[in-house]
């Protein structure tokens, strides 16, 4: 059995292992073009547009492009930001607690609302209002690993993500873009992180800005972004993004926004000076329980792998908290930040089980309702008295 720590990295990978990763896949894997990647010029990609859609994205470490793509609304500095962190299956624990806030009727209409991974999945429901819940509700309580993915290895991964492609198109409507573009002409921001391997740099997408755009290839690309940012290297598939630059065209590789920085609230750069945010005060959510914890490692590669992967994801997790408490201090804003609490105790028989699934996501849903989530205090209080 596994245990409800073994997530992510560890229980897919054990997953694989068990089913011998080379069973042959229902679907053929789609053959990836990779035209032109050989000429791409390292620093070409500052200079890319996407699908022709002014502001799609920014690089995410870099500060004077964050704080454009913030836009100076007064509703950002007004209002509290929300991050929601990477952590698979645990994803559960994020929906649940964000669900139950709203059902008690204090959860805000967040300025800033960014994902990660599975926080990516999170947040357009989140951004897009409380009447998307039963959405929310239904993606983390209703999907099994059958609607992530589908063993059979790609030339590129271990297993073939095309039925969280189909999830993902069936959720993203038409409908839920126009409420997310509703929310970003009103000045609120929506930005999803994914990991350009070509350049090893995190990317952030303005999601509100793509939505909003009135492009043809908007819906597409807002599907594509949201597919990057869940997939894990080595085990899903890359996901190709077609831009332009300089008058060529070329198809950026993307993977897991997780692989660069596990939750995302402005540029690393910012946090480690402490460079002042419009922010006033910042939620952060992370989809994972970050103490250490003892399980006899299967003897085999992926075993290793995926135990191996899971500690480093815990330990940087652990770090960027302590950064961020840190940045919080010095740039008097109000942080608080949510973890999954060792009280919870459900075990998961493999990766996205059900039962575990919808567990942990009426666990958290009790604790957002409760106002028990984030604790009675905030991790931070400013140095003077301000309104939250």
């Amino acid at each position: 059995m596994i245990t409800r720590r073994a997530f992510g990295w560890t229980s897919l990978s054990l997953a694989v292992a068990a089913s011998g990763s080379a069973r042959a896949a229902t679907r053929a894997p789609k053959l990836k073009e990779e035209t032109g990647r050989a000429s791409f010029g390292v620093a070409d990609p500052e200079a890319t547009t996407v699908s022709g859609i002014a502001n799609a994205r920014f690089m995410a470490d870099m500060p004077e492009a964050f704080a454009a793509a913030l836009d100076g609304d007064a509703i950002v500095g007004q209002a509290p930001w929300l991050a929601v962190s990477s952590g698979g299956e645990n994803g559960a624990f994020g929906a649940g607690l964000l669900t139950g806030w709203s059902a008690a009727g204090t959860r805000p209409a967040f300025g800033v609302v960014t994902g990660i991974s599975t926080g990516a999945l999170t947040a357009p429901f989140v951004f897009a209002g409380p009447r998307w819940d039963a959405r929310l509700r239904g993606a983390y309580t209703e999907v099994t690993a059958a609607d992530v993915f589908e063993f059979g290895a790609t030339k590129e991964s271990l297993l073939d993500t095309w039925p969280l492609e189909r999830l993902i198109d069936r959720e993203v409507t038409a409908e839920l873009l126009a409420d997310i573009a509703a929310e970003h002409r009103r000045g609120r921001r929506l930005f999803v992180i994914t990991t350009n391997i070509d350049t090893g740099r995190p990317v952030a997408w303005n999601m509100g800005a793509i939505a909003a755009s009135g492009a043809a290839s908007a819906e597409a690309l807002f599907q594509k972004v949201l597919l990057a940012s869940s997939s894990i290297p080595g085990l899903f598939p890359p996901v190709y993004i077609d831009v332009e630059t300089n008058g060529r065209r070329f198809r950026e590789m993307h993977v897991d926004g997780g692989v660069t920085t596990p939750f995302f609230v402005a540029p690393e750069s910012v946090i480690a000076t402490g460079t002042r945010l419009p922010a006033r005060q910042v939620y952060v959510i992370v989809n994972n329980q970050l103490a250490p914890d003892f399980a006899v490692t299967p003897s085999m590669t992926l075993g290793v792998l995926g135990r191996s992967l899971t500690a480093a994801v815990k330990a940087g997790t652990r770090l960027a908290i302590r950064a961020h408490e840190d940045f919080a201090r010095r740039a008097e804003i109000d942080l608080r930040i949510a973890t999954m609490p060792d009280a919870f105790q459900a075990t998961a028989s493999g990766p996205f089980d059900g039962r575990y699934m919808k567990a942990l996501f009426a666990y958290a849903a009790d604790l957002g309702a409760r106002g028990d989530a984030f604790g009675p205090q905030p991790r931070h209080v400013a140095s003077r008295d301000r309104t939250p």
